[in-house]
């Protein structure tokens, strides 16, 4: 087997390490993120009451602590408090597209559920979560937004994070 870059070597070593103790395997695809380059921001206008372009499906702000869905130029949902990635585990900002979903999702890292997961970022995922306190980086929400965002949102989807 080729293994391509860090992060890839990371992922099967992780998936081995747990099968090897006996535990089910569930991670994130080993691939690259899927940055969404063919959606240029100047050619998509802004959508009203949010930061993000109307090239996004799913639009989160992290210095509000905030995210929305959109579709048509329009908010769809939203704007559902959320959290993100605390100190040493940050969400990086960027534009991304959605890759994959796991409604009853394990972290094989951390070991903990991740239910309504929609990944976006290779390991970083919407999903339901406690949104007191800081994540290992992904975007976490209270259970009926991630079910909303898990059930909106399709692979190919473009994913919007800024600052």
């Amino acid at each position: 087997m080729r293994v391509r870059g860090w992060t890839s070597a990371v992922a099967v070593l992780v998936a081995a390490g747990s099968l090897l103790l006996g535990g089910t395997a569930v991670a994130a695809p080993a691939e690259r993120p899927a940055v969404a380059r063919d959606v240029p921001a100047a050619a998509a206008g802004r959508v009203a009451g949010t930061p993000c372009t109307s090239a996004a499906r799913a639009c989160v702000e992290l210095s509000s602590n905030r995210a929305w869905l959109l579709r048509d130029g329009r908010v769809s949902y939203g704007p559902v408090p959320i959290s993100h990635g605390r100190r040493g585990h940050r969400t990086p900002p960027g534009t991304f597209r959605v890759t994959f979903r796991n409604i009853d999702h394990v972290s094989s890292i951390y070991g903990t559920p991740m239910p309504y997961s929609v990944f976006f970022n290779g390991g970083i995922a919407f999903h339901q979560g406690d949104i007191r306190s800081g994540s290992a980086g992904c975007i976490r929400m209270q259970r009926s937004a991630a079910r909303e965002f898990y059930t909106s949102l399709r692979r190919g989807d473009v994913v919007q994070v800024v600052r």
